[in-house]
């Protein structure tokens, strides 16, 4: 190909995606083909000479009507996914045609500018600390690998020891304090770090949430470096921890306090939600995902702490080629992240909240959460289903028949049938359904579609009879 055939090629996939996203407010979200079919459709030797691009794209995109789920539509509850605000998309579009890495303001000085303009309204938004600083990471799971490695650095500095020149052999012991219901992410974490298994596990009550006064007595007798792990937002309920507890006497004990809020956090935002945030802004690090409550594309997320000077000492880099600052004092994104080559990240999301402005990020959260109450009170009354949690925030826990196999048959025949997709978990030893509400673009009209979905489901097992299907 030459430069003169990218313009139609790129004209074909924009209408394509164009006609893809138009599609998946009425179409099944499930996929219709399985990795076996797509598989049959790609799988071949690597062909000795290239082919043309524009059937290629052509197959792909075709695929693209079958072999994907509507995870971009409205009636996708699964996993706590997102989908794409239309400013933000549009603005990824255009990074992905830039083509820049992002590491360093010499290379990228629109991706350094939007970062730091972004990033400090992220910070406004969520009401921490303005000093705090931020790294665009991929998702909940880098942010809290990065947040939790800042962690280490700090309290590790405290004791006189050097971890990012010495390691962990011979260091002091971290006792690393979590809740009974923490997200996967964080245990990925400490291993990566080398901090290993939690050191203490902390009960949680009803709903998820760590107890305060198990809290109390699990640091009360912990002599050394402190990290507790705090969660804004339980992946199953949407529950808070009790920050001022937790921060309060970690501090107290000369600890670090760290936040899982990949996608609880940006209830802080909202007005009607804030207070359940009530002490998180007193925390050292905060973990945030971006493709979930802001809704801008994957590959997303923000790590953001109180304490700069450990955060860039845990994540800069340096090499005799770098190109690093700069008369005007730029920002250079790679001091504050643990990867190097990476696309401009602040680009989209500096689109998505300047196309919502403050009210409109809060409306965002608002909505999501009232869709999530709609669902629980659609369902109350019917026999057989019982919510499980207190809606807090955008999420539902169901249970049918009070019954590990109807329930898990229940989400199985939504999950065929097609209207919606939900998952499923197992909550306090028992199998439910996971409603995640955290689309942009779900209307009320979805959720009762939804819930109607699963009631028919529900009914269709209860009378003997088959699942409906779509």
């Amino acid at each position: 190909m030459s430069r003169r055939d990218v313009e139609p090629l790129l004209r074909s996939v924009a209408d394509a995606s164009a006609r893809y996203l138009a599609s998946v407010g009425d179409r099944p979200v499930r996929s219709d083909a399985t990795v076996a079919d797509v598989r049959r459709a790609l799988d071949r030797p690597l062909p000795d000479d290239g082919e043309d691009v524009g059937p290629l794209i052509d197959q792909l995109a075709g695929l693209g009507a079958s072999a994907t789920v509507a995870t971009a539509g409205p009636r996708y509850f699964g996993f706590v996914v997102g989908g794409t605000l239309p400013a933000a998309l549009a603005a990824e579009l255009l990074t992905v045609a830039w083509d820049e890495n992002a590491a360093m303001a010499v290379m990228s000085p629109l991706g350094s500018a939007t970062e730091e303009i972004a990033g400090r309204w992220i910070v406004d938004a969520l009401g921490l600390p303005a000093s705090s600083s931020i790294g665009f990471v991929t998702g909940g799971q880098s942010a809290n690998t990065t947040g939790l490695a800042v962690a280490r650095h700090h309290v590790l500095e405290r004791q006189g020891w050097d971890v990012e020149g010495r390691g962990l052999n011979g260091a002091p012991p971290v006792h690393v304090v979590v809740g009974a219901e923490r997200h996967a992410t964080v245990d990925a974490a400490l291993r990566v770090l080398g901090l290993g298994a939690p050191t203490v596990v902390v009960d949680a009550d009803g709903q998820g949430r760590m107890r305060a006064d198990a809290f109390e007595a699990a640091v009360r007798d912990l002599d050394g470096p402190l990290i507790v792990c705090a969660q804004a937002g339980n992946v199953v309920s949407g529950a808070f921890d009790p920050f001022p507890a937790i921060v309060g006497r970690t501090h107290e004990r000369g600890g670090w306090v760290h936040v899982d809020g990949a996608f609880g956090a940006w209830a802080a935002a909202s007005p009607a939600h804030r207070h359940l945030t009530e002490g998180m802004s007193g925390a050292d690090s905060w973990a945030v995902d971006g493709h979930k409550m802001l809704n801008v594309p994957y590959d997303c997320g923000y790590a953001l702490t109180a304490h700069p000077a450990s955060h860039r000492a845990a994540c800069a880099s340096g090499a005799s080629y770098y190109v690093l600052g700069g008369d005007d004092a730029p920002r250079d994104p790679i001091d504050w992240v643990l990867d190097a080559s990476r696309r401009a990240r602040g680009v989209a999301t500096y689109a998505a909240l300047r196309s919502l402005g403050r009210t409109g990020l809060a409306e965002l959260v608002d909505r999501c959460c009232a869709h999530a109450r709609r669902v629980a009170a659609a369902v109350a009354d019917e026999p057989g289903v019982e919510v499980l949690n207190d809606v807090v925030l955008n999420q539902v826990v169901l249970r049918f028949d009070d019954d590990d196999a109807h329930t898990r048959a229940v989400i199985a025949g939504v999950q065929q049938e097609g209207t919606c997709w939900l998952g499923g978990a197992t909550w306090h030893g028992d199998a439910v359904m996971r409603w995640s509400v955290s689309n942009w673009s779900t209307t009320a009209a979805d959720i009762d579609r939804s819930v109607a979905a699963v009631l028919a489901v529900h009914r269709g097992l209860r009378s003997g009879g088959q699942a409906p299907e779509k």
